[in-house]
């Protein structure tokens, strides 16, 4: 039962050995021209002023020491994870946003290179990181080992939400769509309703979640200046 029911979230589709369902992450790349066009349409305008508030936003956390197009990154995976997590919608399209081998990726990277960056450039600022200010001399030894272990989480805790939330919704739909050829014709109705109502809420927790990875991402670089 429990293979069958993961076995939506297995990226297995192929035609000739090669795997398809990656791809969909690619998709997005088709949407790239028409920003390059004379005119720009109406999708572009209301896409720039979300990129331009994304900015202002970016901006302010990482403060006066943050380098000049940084938010580009943040933006960037912004749109990415969006995108991706958007895909995952659409019926028989693979959600490669609900995988830690493409979280993980994105994650990781990013954290390591903060952390090289801090150490490297700002070791005193870094070891500062470690004891928060007002903390009793008795609890300093404690700190330093919360905040270690908090830090090295990150990365992890960065990729598993994000798995996690994708999964949730998506399994819980299945679950549901899976009732309806059983029921009656009332049932069924109150079904579509409530997949609906999911598929709305799924929505919401698909730009949330995109939402938070880059604004946390953002947080962690401003940490390291």
């Amino acid at each position: 039962m429990m293979t069958n029911l993961f076995s939506v979230f297995d990226p297995s589709s192929s035609i000739f050995n090669l795997s398809l369902n990656w791809l969909s992450t690619f998709i997005g790349l088709l949407m790239i021209p028409s920003m390059y066009w004379f005119l720009p349409s109406r999708y572009n305008i209301f896409w720039n002023n979300i990129l331009l508030t994304l900015h202002k936003e970016f901006k302010m956390l990482l403060g006066v020491s943050g380098h000049n197009g940084t938010t580009l990154i943040f933006i960037s995976l912004f749109s990415m994870i969006l995108f991706n997590n958007f895909m995952g919608l659409f019926p028989y399209i693979f959600t490669s946003t609900s995988h830690l081998t493409l979280t993980l990726t994105i994650a990781l990277p990013l954290w390591i290179s903060f952390m090289i960056y801090g150490w490297l450039n700002h070791t005193n600022h870094m070891f500062a990181h470690l004891v928060p200010q007002g903390t009793p001399a008795v609890l300093m030894p404690f700190m330093v080992c919360i905040e270690t272990i908090s830090n090295v989480i990150r990365p992890g805790t960065l990729a598993v939400r994000l798995t996690a939330n994708m999964i949730a919704g998506h399994l819980l739909l299945t679950l549901l769509g899976n009732t309806g050829p059983g029921m009656s014709s009332l049932m069924i109705s109150i079904l579509l309703i409530t997949q609906i109502l999911l598929l709305v809420l799924e929505s919401a927790v698909a730009i949330i979640q995109s939402y938070v990875f880059a604004v946390l991402s953002t947080l962690y670089s401003s940490e390291v200046n």
